[in-house]
């Protein structure tokens, strides 16, 4: 009797193992991580637990700029325990098999054990939010700003959907922020939205969503983005002057202090690519926001040897970068 339940148990679990591996070989399965395998999760597989770090690339690029590498990089040590999801939009079931070959910039993210890379799936992760009419119907070529305002529907919805922490693509994470609900203010006045988090289903993002439709003017820059977040926060808080530094906390939603992320403010920005006599420590900041929005004319880069703040964020925080940028820098002389 003992040897036929053996043999049932041992036939059922190879039934299911062979089932198993069927569904991993559906054409449809779209992850991709270390090491090259494929382990055929679902975006809410991995982040439905809300303790990821988030990133969006709206557009088609498949080629990450170093700012963009580091700022995922850092997040990944800084959070060692949470995984670091950067949604592309430009990334799909053609794309992933060439990404060793055709983008090696891109293949290094997964290389490391927490990074997971999706596809930008809009139209799912706008279901069941009040932005998949708005979505469906707008004239995207019509609109001056789209890219930044598709970008800010989408961080609220993927942070409202699946919970977790929202970071832009030039932040450098330095240690990990302590609380879950938190917006980063620029000023007192004043709430960005290019870092923030909240647990899923947060009603703080639904009423932004709401807010986002019923209010939606794509002529003003930043209407459907920080304008909007501080729009909802004045709404609930009156807004005081911050002492010190020291975070204010409204309606069980952290308002931290410009020192935590902005650290230089948007007008200094070039200050990071400057040489510091006196390197600073940045000892009250989670993260450092570069203002890359501000660099679009000038294009300044990280440059091996010159001992500017950015050189030495990339040294200290992103340390595989910034070999990847020694190396590039050594092949091209080299070269020559």
């Amino acid at each position: 009797m003992m040897k036929e339940i053996q043999m049932c148990l041992c036939i059922t679990f190879l039934f299911a193992f062979g089932i198993v591996y069927e569904l991993s070989q559906e054409a449809d399965c779209f992850f991709f991580c270390k090491p090259i395998s494929r382990h055929f999760l679902r975006p809410k597989d991995v982040v439905s637990q809300g303790k990821s770090i988030i990133f969006l690339e709206t557009t088609d690029r498949l080629q990450p700029s170093p700012l963009v590498l580091c700022s995922v990089e850092s997040a990944a040590r800084v959070y060692p325990d949470k995984p670091i999801i950067f949604f592309m939009k430009g990334l799909n079931n053609n794309t992933l098999p060439d990404i060793k070959s055709s983008y090696p910039s891109l293949f290094f993210l997964p290389t490391m054990k927490n990074v997971f890379l999706f596809p930008l799936q809009m139209d799912i992760l706008f279901q069941d939010t009040p932005l998949l009419p708005w979505f469906l119907q707008v004239n995207t070529t019509k609109e001056k700003y789209w890219p930044y305002i598709i970008s800010d529907a989408i961080r609220l919805a993927v942070v409202w959907k699946y919970g977790g922490i929202y970071m832009d693509t030039d932040v450098i994470s330095i240690k990990p922020i302590p609380v879950a609900n938190f917006l980063a203010a620029q000023s007192s006045q004043f709430s960005s939205n290019g870092v923030f988090g909240f647990q899923h289903h947060h009603w703080f993002l639904w009423d932004c969503m709401k807010d986002f439709v019923q209010n939606y003017n794509g002529d003003i820059w930043g209407n459907q983005g920080p304008d909007l977040v501080t729009r909802i926060l004045k709404k609930l808080c009156n807004l005081t002057d911050f002492e010190k530094v020291e975070d204010h906390i409204c309606s069980n939603i952290s308002f931290l202090h410009p020192q935590r992320f902005y650290p230089i403010p948007y007008e200094a920005w070039t200050k990071y690519y400057e040489v510091w006599t006196s390197k600073p420590e940045f000892n009250h900041s989670y993260a450092v926001h570069l203002w890359n929005f501000m660099n679009q004319k000038e294009k300044k880069n990280v440059t091996v040897g010159s001992n500017t703040l950015v050189e030495n964020l990339f040294r200290t925080y992103c340390p595989s970068t910034y070999r990847s940028l020694v190396q590039a820098a050594e092949d091209m002389v080299a070269s020559k």
